[in-house]
């Protein structure tokens, strides 16, 4: 990439090269200072970090490290208070930056770009948005976990029906439900971290795509800016986007999670379940129904998941024809990572608010339990106890529900010698076992929905949190 030095009719910092000025419409079209100029302020750290590099190794005089420094001081108190002027002349967050830059300290700003490119510039940019999004959506998916934990908390022992394919299958409890979603959030947490170790790598150092031929101390400027490590190949660190595909794809997996629960909050807010009330203040109401009370923030999760989803993709597509090294292709990944980060934010955030007002009607959720012969299998293990093979005590209770069924009475509403007529084996304590406390007591092991084990759950997760 020509130096920022070389300016023809145009203006821009390789226009020497053409013989006419770019287009309007082109101009438009393949400018992205609109959109990174997010990325301003992770410009501006890197850019420093450069340039004291390239002091400390001899390439730039003192005197210019002071105006560069000096310089950039300004611009971020401009970018801060919003009075920057941005130029879509200058095409981009860099050169809108550079040109600033130059204006205020002259020909210090000019050669701050020795000895690197736009190319290796973005890619460092990007790394740095990314691991400080990064750090920004773990805080948010902690918070999550931390609003499940409580409620869990509250509803250890408050029994509801465990569904399989949205049927009846077996008691749990509410507290040991929510906890299942503590668990996916916390793999999300270690997929961010993994994650993070492989964005917080330097790109800076490998210029245009061959690296450069001043001394550089590429190792300096990561410390500099805490990076991990060094990309140790140009032609990869200024061309591949695999670090913000994979943010991408963990940011995918989150929303997936949040967008199971939110559909269960659907469900179980709607009457034919009742189980949960959603404060007032997360819900909307229709212009035409006076009666409706809407799911909104839940509904529209479950459709924002979507909208990862398709930036996933969309940066795969992006990245899959491209021959190696750096591509204006490459200009496209940035909208994707951008709104992603948004949409997780806000999706985390409004969640983390919401879940601790989620109000529950225990009896609903006990009477729903006990609609669908959910102890069913607490009968059958009844008989394998006492010596009877399970495919055997598996027959035998199938039929003890249909007869429970034909009747429209629960399980433990059969007398003994109707059920005694299904397996001689079963004797008066099995009343015991087709209870729905009684069911979701036994299940008293690690992993178990057994209150004490959901409080043993929450004791560990607060541990984690902590």
């Amino acid at each position: 990439m020509p130096a920022p030095e070389e300016k023809g009719h145009a203006g821009q910092a390789w226009s020497g090269r053409f013989a006419e000025p770019v287009a309007e419409r082109v101009k438009r079209y393949t400018a992205s200072v609109s959109f990174d100029r997010r990325l301003a302020e992770f410009d501006v750290q890197g850019s420093l970090a450069h340039a004291r590099m390239l002091a400390a190794a001899g390439v730039l005089a003192p005197e210019d490290l002071a105006a560069i420094d000096r310089g950039m001081t300004t611009i971020l108190d401009e970018l801060r208070t919003g009075t920057f002027h941005w130029s879509l002349e200058d095409e981009d967050v860099h050169l809108n930056i550079e040109r600033r830059l130059t204006a205020l300290v002259g020909d210090a700003g000019k050669r701050l770009h020795t000895g690197r490119s736009r190319n290796d510039q973005v890619a460092t940019d990007l790394r740095l948005y990314l691991r400080d999004a990064i750090d920004d959506i773990t805080a948010l998916v902690r918070a999550v976990q931390t609003a499940l934990v409580d409620l869990a908390e509250k509803h250890a022992a408050t029994v509801m029906p465990g569904f399989t394919h949205l049927q009846v299958a077996q008691p749990v409890t509410f507290g040991h439900h929510l906890m299942a979603y503590y668990e996916m959030l916390g793999r999300d947490r270690e997929r961010l971290a993994d994650c993070r170790s492989r964005v917080n790598r330097l790109p800076l150092g490998a210029a245009a795509l061959a690296g450069t031929s001043f001394p550089i101390d590429r190792e300096r400027v990561a410390r500099d800016l805490g990076f991990e490590g060094v990309c140790a190949n140009s032609l990869d660190a200024v061309s591949d986007r695999d670090f913000a595909i994979e943010f991408t794809a963990g940011a995918a997996l989150i929303m997936t999670h949040l967008s199971r629960l939110s559909e269960e909050l659907v469900l179980w807010m709607s009457p034919r379940f009742g189980f949960i009330r959603l404060p007032d203040r997360f819900c909307t109401g229709s212009s035409i129904m006076p009666q409706k009370k809407n799911p909104d923030v839940p509904e529209l999760a479950r459709g924002k998941a979507g909208r990862v989803f398709g930036h996933l993709v969309g940066l795969l597509t992006l990245m899959k024809g491209q021959p190696l090294a750096y591509n204006k292709d490459n200009q496209e990944d940035k909208e994707p990572v951008f709104d992603t980060v948004d949409t997780l934010v806000e999706t985390l955030a409004v969640f983390a608010e919401m879940i601790p007002g989620i109000e529950v009607d225990p009896e609903k959720m006990r009477t729903a339990a006990r609609e669908g012969y959910a102890t069913a299998t607490d009968l059958a293990d009844y008989l394998v106890k006492r010596g009877v093979p399970f495919r055997d005590a598996h027959e035998a209770v199938a039929r003890a529900v249909r007869a429970a069924e034909a009747r429209g009475c629960d399980l433990a509403d059969l007398p003994l010698p109707e059920l005694k007529s299904f397996a001689r084996e079963i004797d008066a304590d099995v009343y015991a076992v087709l209870t729905i406390e009684g069911s979701v007591a036994s299940r008293d092991h690690f992993g178990g929905t057994a209150p004490d084990r959901v409080l043993d759950a929450v004791r560990r997760a607060r541990a984690e949190l902590a």
